[in-house]
């Protein structure tokens, strides 16, 4: 009998591979089962590059990193794989093919038969060889459309899910404090409603494909001293409580994400990867996201490296599982043998490594690794013959027609048009000459982090995998009856002017001036903008000013395009060029945003996520600036901008009539009702975002002279109006106190509406009455908005 009862538990499922069980207690049971080094294994992860043939992933060998024997590893498990697509330009198929022949081989060796998460790049598209090249996050923030950032994640999501990608390391919910940051590029702007609301979309979409998105950079980067990338930050508890943390607070309320980056920086001394306050205080038991947390790639090492934190490799992962990360990347290093010997001598508490494994664990439950029928084989290649290597090349499309139409919409709704002395749209000139170091470079259009530049630029034998059609070619296309002609004048960053007299003799001859500026993508100074390529000042790169002053001189008329990854000084363009269209990195399908723009083909409708400096030397500032941090008779240096944060011309008029509140008072714990028509008054169809500010004129607490608080996109064809009614919570005057909780004080308080931060239409003085209310993470954080178009009049 008791043989026949063992023979039977031997044949029974595992209780970690029974589904009826919640994720939690398939976990506790899986851990009940596991050694200390079976543990540890399922906290990091391994760098590795999958094989263009097919076969199996290899160790990646990193500059930062010493190489890892996976037959050695392998054994006891493994808790992810790291951008095995994103190593190294690889047919999208055969990369499935040599994934799914990994995760085979992980799951053959350990005794529980656990699969890795593998993870990837997906800041602007997923980062793989042949991928769309969607526009920068910078490009979404000058969308100003959630809901479009929302399809365009939902499109990541679905290709990296189809070739058995687990994870995409994105959104960037960094606020810009300081626009010299070689990062600027990868957030999605200076304000933290406009982060919060676009991020939390992206999050969604991604997530509603199956893919586990992250947060990043958790919490202050881009705050860094001087904008240098990992410098130390220097920040008090309010902004970065009311800055610098709400739009990750909006995301993990709202977005279902389950996964968060920790930053490189520390805060006041304290490196991010080792604060539990941060980590585990507010992010777990104030907030209860109940997700897994992810080292930025080295980040538990940089605590010995950099920080001097920790004296060992094993006092820094014990530093950082005490602190709440989960799971090392992007190599095994600090919790490989470092925290084995650091467990074995008591210096690090096994319940630490515990915890981290059971949130690593429940999400590998959740995501279907650890179900009796677990099949690594991707919907890519379901049908596909696997034995068939050649017949699998090129079956896989990554950059689909649905894809570039939405790259395209995105590309046209972020195309900013600054300035415009009435050029723009253009008339069928005869004759335009392109010039600029940006005019016929395809990679013109994208960020740091897109395929092409970030991988592609290191194998330049390898094809960009998609087209890039430069601004050159799409102006030619745009414009097929105008003559082109083209001189690059100057490099991006070059100090030769050798070019100029080819350039001014093309202007010369032409009608019109396209003159394209800006950057070149990099990383760690291989770029003017990129990771690790951070600006001295905000001058335009290299001689470019010179170039642009030199045309101006010319005498004909200059159409000044920026594809740059942060906001630059323009100098005497803000008053002279004929009109400035900005671009953010727009991607594969930004430089026929651009030429649709300019032919009148697309109606401009961005706005700036940024403001664009009139002085290169007034970094760090933002619109987000308190009365003393203004211009003022204190200082003889003048912060005010050239173009202000959300400012975008249109070609058409808008007016803004018959603002109606029944009520200027409300509680503290109340709300304002306003409502008020916005009008078509051009020619033209076009798009007004309505902006709302919130100015509190006297607080317990400085605060900005005036902050974003909501935000509708009112399309509207000319002559046609509609009625924009909206109800603004007392809680969105809400702050961090003297006392360091969040509260809405009574008094006065203006809700301004403007077509940009520095164009107000609409102001309504109203009073909160009541006493200080007290409020936590459960508060409102949105004004509601309704429109009721009404009827085109009649002809």
């Amino acid at each position: 009998m008791t043989g026949t009862v063992a023979e039977d538990n031997k044949s029974a499922t595992p209780p970690w591979r029974n589904t009826s069980l919640a994720p939690e207690d398939r976990a506790d049971a899986l851990i009940a089962a596991m050694t200390l080094p079976e543990k540890v294994a399922q906290l990091f992860g391994i760098w590795v590059g999958a094989s263009d043939e097919g076969g199996e992933v290899a160790p990646y060998q990193h500059e930062m990193e010493e190489p890892v024997t996976l037959e050695s590893l392998l054994p006891q498990g493994l808790g992810q794989l790291t951008r095995s697509y994103g190593t190294a330009p690889v047919d999208p198929a055969l990369g499935a093919l040599s994934l799914l022949r990994t995760q085979r081989r992980i799951a053959a060796a350990n005794r529980f038969g656990i699969p890795a998460v593998a993870h990837e790049e997906c800041l602007a598209g997923f980062a793989t060889w042949g991928a769309t090249a969607y526009p920068v996050p910078l490009s979404w923030g000058a969308a100003f459309d959630p809901e479009l950032v929302r399809t365009m994640a939902a499109r990541i999501g679905r290709d990296m899910r189809a070739v058995g990608v687990h994870q995409g390391l994105a959104p960037v919910l960094d606020v810009v404090r300081d626009a010299r940051w070689g990062r600027v590029e990868e957030t999605i702007g200076e304000d933290p409603y406009l982060i919060g609301t676009v991020g939390t979309a992206y999050v969604q979409g991604l997530e509603s494909a199956g893919i586990v998105a992250t947060l990043k950079h958790f919490v202050g980067y881009s705050a860094s001293r001087a904008g240098r990338n990992l410098a130390p930050v220097g920040m008090g508890t309010r902004e970065r409580a009311d800055v610098m943390l709400a739009p990750f607070e909006m995301a993990l309320r709202e977005s279902g994400v389950r996964s968060v980056m920790h930053a490189y920086t520390d805060t006041d001394g304290i490196p991010s990867a080792a604060d539990e306050e941060l980590l585990t205080g507010l992010l777990r038991d104030t907030w209860g996201f109940t997700g897994t947390v992810v080292a930025d790639y080295f980040g538990v090492a940089f605590l010995k490296t950099l920080h001097g934190v920790a004296g060992t490799l094993g006092e820094a992962a014990g530093a950082a599982l005490a602190a709440g990360v989960d799971i090392e990347l992007p190599t095994v290093k600090a919790f490989g043998e470092p925290l084995l010997k650091a467990l074995a001598d008591g210096q690090v508490s096994e319940s630490h490594v515990d915890r981290a494994l059971r949130r690593v664990l429940v999400q590998k439950v959740q995501l279907g690794l650890l179900d009796p029928d677990w099949d690594p084989v991707p919907e890519a290649l379901a049908d596909a013959d696997l034995d068939d290597t050649a017949a699998l090349r090129g079956i896989v499309d990554l950059d689909s027609a649905q894809n570039r139409a939405v790259a395209r919409q995105i590309a046209e709704q972020s195309v900013v048009l600054l300035r415009n002395d009435g050029t723009l749209p253009l008339e069928r000139p005869a004759r335009i000459a392109v010039i600029g170091p940006n005019a016929e470079v395809p990679t013109a259009v994208l960020g740091c982090y897109s395929f092409p530049v970030h991988v592609g630029s290191q194998h330049p034998e390898v094809p960009l995998g998609i087209e890039l059609p430069t601004l050159r070619e799409a102006l030619a296309a745009e414009f097929p009856g105008s003559e082109i002609v083209t001189a690059a004048g100057c490099g991006i960053d070059t100090d030769s002017t050798e070019g100029f007299a080819e350039a001014l003799q093309l202007a010369a001859d032409a009608d019109i001036v396209v003159l394209a500026l800006g950057d070149r993508a990099g990383l760690f100074g291989r770029g003017t903008s990129g990771e690790g390529c951070d600006a001295e000042t905000l001058r335009l790169p290299g001689v470019q000013q010179q170039l642009l002053d030199s045309l101006l001189d010319a005498g004909t008329p200059v159409v000044v395009t920026l594809l740059a990854g942060r906001p630059y000084v323009l100098g005497r363009a803000v008053s002279e060029a004929a009109a400035i269209v900005q671009t953010f990195f727009p991607g594969e399908e930004g430089t026929g945003a651009v030429a649709g723009v300019l032919s009148g083909r697309v109606a401009p409708s961005g706005r700036l996520p940024v403001s664009i400096p009139r002085q290169a030397g007034t970094q760090p500032t933002t619109y987000l600036a308190a009365k003393l941090g203004q211009a003022g008779e204190s200082s003889n240096i003048d912060p005010t901008p050239a173009f202000g944060f959300g400012h975008g011309l249109t070609y058409t008029t808008f007016q803004w009539t018959d603002l109606d509140v029944p009520d200027l008072q409300a509680g503290t714990d109340g709300e304002i009702r306003l409502s008020f028509t916005v009008r078509n008054t051009g020619e033209r169809a076009g798009t007004e975002l309505v902006q709302l500010y919130l100015h509190d004129p006297v607080a317990s607490v400085v605060q900005p002279v005036q902050r974003l608080i909501g935000y509708r996109r009112v399309d509207l064809e000319p002559g046609q109006a509609t009625r924009v009614e909206v109800t603004v919570p007392a809680d969105l005057a809400s702050f961090t106190g003297r006392g360091g909780r969040r509260i809405v004080e009574p008094g006065e308080l203006e809700l301004r509406l403007g077509a940009s931060s520095t164009d107000l239409r609409l102001t309504v003085a109203a009073t909160l009455t009541g006493q200080v209310r007290e409020l936590d993470h459960t508060r409102r954080l949105h004004a509601a908005f309704s429109t009721s178009p009404e009827p085109l009049p009649v002809a």
